[in-house]
């Protein structure tokens, strides 16, 4: 019998045979690895670790016939991206401590975990085989997982037009509690909140820059298993400023809120580079960033420096909640003490369980502790109203008693202004007067108004005037309210 001779070509296909062979023989072995106990109810498809909880299911299963005395196996963890170059041993068995399949094994993922293209495979050593690799997961490992602040945690923030407002993650979280910056491993995605139910993606990192109005926050990125991971930040809304525009303060404690629970937080807009507190338009010394501590009821307002441009915010303050009403004129209008000598003034609050208490010159008036009061003498009162129940709190009413207007008959046409206490201001009829609602407007020689109301109190001139070498003469328009007008001259003299 004549024998063929072994040419390049066997030996190439003796060779592509071995490794068929060697490969079928190892898959025989070793099969891929099953993420759970490999029953419908046990499996899962993404690892979502965290300190209270990191434990996972792997079932192992091979050819029992081929595995050989001493074997130990391994379970090996790919990067993120399913790369095995530089695998993390999750677990291994001791030696011809696993001789049944299939087996359950319980693993830990690493506590660096990030990614969502991760993959397992087994390894075993006697024989030496590898298995395939799982499908893909993602895996991360919650290393934060409660809230975190960005901005100060002030809720708004504006920049000037063509500008732009810097986001960041703060560290340290305001109010207590950890920064997510205190985990190198850590990413963020940034968000910006359209509705309750949708927000869009609009970076990375742990800040952004923003140029478009919106509202905006911040999550750790655990990818698929952030879905109800609490790391996530406060909202700040953005707004863009035009120059001067109007922003809202917010008050930490509502509005109204109790002033007896203590001072509440007053929260401008972020971003400025120089602020100034006012307080019922006087300004507050010494208070030169976005937030301010009060416990007085009042209109707060701010002016904040941008930079480019400049913006302002503003509350009316009420730190009592509850109100209360009289049903006389408040200070600084004045009340005239009627004809029969008496002024009833009567209080109507919200209050629970108030008390009251009334004042006449600062002075406590006794036995007096009802809501209302008989006012028979002239002066400055007031009335405390106080709320004793729940936010035990007090208001304060202002109100002024003067004696009636002089009953004149005609309309003076010269007074002077000399302070003798005769005919010092000009002395209308009391149908002109406070509470007729009459417009009385008088002009100078050169027609210039100088002087205009609705709410007369007999008190021109109200300034002094200034004589050079004629008296000065003013002209009067005065305008009921149905509408009646009367019109003449009068002369200052001294």
């Amino acid at each position: 019998m004549r024998m063929r001779n072994f040419t390049f070509i066997d030996a190439v296909v003796a060779i592509i045979l071995l490794l068929v062979v060697g490969q079928q023989v190892n898959g025989q072995i070793l099969n891929k690895p099953a993420l759970g106990n490999n029953t419908p109810a046990g499996k899962w498809d993404k690892a979502c670790a965290s300190p209270t909880f990191n434990s996972y299911n792997i079932t192992l299963s091979f050819n029992v016939a081929s595995i050989q005395g001493g074997n130990q196996f391994i379970l090996e963890l790919s990067d993120e991206t399913g790369d095995f170059s530089n695998p993390v041993v999750l677990f291994t068995s001791a030696a011809d401590a696993i001789t049944s399949s299939p087996k359950i094994v319980n693993v830990s993922m690493p506590t660096d975990v990030s990614g969502d293209a991760y993959r397992i495979r087994l390894k075993s050593t006697a024989p030496v085989a590898t298995s395939s690799s799982t499908d893909s997961f993602p895996a991360y490992y919650q290393i934060h997982n409660e809230g975190f602040t960005i901005n100060g945690l002030v809720e708004t923030g504006v920049y000037c037009s063509g500008g732009s407002y810097l986001l960041t993650i703060d560290n340290p979280t305001v109010g207590g509690g950890t920064s997510p910056l205190d985990f190198p491993t850590l990413t963020y995605n940034w968000f910006q909140v359209i509705n309750s139910t949708t927000e869009v993606p609009v970076g990375t990192g742990p800040s952004l820059s923003v140029n478009t109005p919106g509202t905006y926050l911040a999550r750790t990125n655990y990818g698929d298993c952030g879905a109800n991971s609490p790391s996530f930040s406060n909202t700040v809304t953005i707004s863009e400023s035009g120059g001067g525009g109007s922003n809202e303060i917010k008050s930490s404690l509502g509005n109204p809120y109790c002033a007896s629970l203590g001072k509440t937080l007053l929260t401008s807009v972020g971003g400025g580079s120089e602020y100034k507190w006012f307080k019922d338009g006087q300004e507050i010394e010494g208070v030169t960033g976005p937030t301010y501590e009060t416990d007085e009821s009042g209109v707060y307002s701010v002016d904040i420096n941008l930079g480019s441009c400049s913006t302002s915010a503003s509350i009316n303050l009420d730190a009592n909640q509850f109100n209360a009403e009289i049903d006389v004129d408040v200070s600084p209008a004045v009340n005239l003490l009627p004809v029969d000598g008496a002024l009833m003034a009567t209080v109507s609050t919200s209050a629970v369980s108030p008390e009251y208490e009334w004042y006449l010159n600062d002075s406590l008036i006794p036995n007096e502790d009802t809501d209302s009061y008989e006012a028979t003498q002239t002066g400055s009162y007031k009335v405390v109203v106080k709320q004793t129940v729940g936010c035990v709190s007090s208001r304060e009413i202002l109100f002024e008693i003067q004696e009636p207007f002089p009953d004149v008959e005609k309309i003076p046409n010269v007074i002077s202004p000399n302070g003798d206490g005769v005919n010092d201001t000009w002395v209308v009829p009391q149908s002109y007067v406070s509470g007729t609602n009459t417009e009385i407007i008088l002009f100078s020689a050169q027609g210039q108004i100088v002087f205009q109301t609705n709410d007369y109190q007999n008190n021109w001139p109200i300034e002094d005037i200034t004589f050079k070498d004629i008296n000065p003469v003013y002209y009067y328009i005065i305008t009921t309210e149905d509408q009646k007008t009367r019109k003449g001259s009068l002369t200052v003299i001294k």
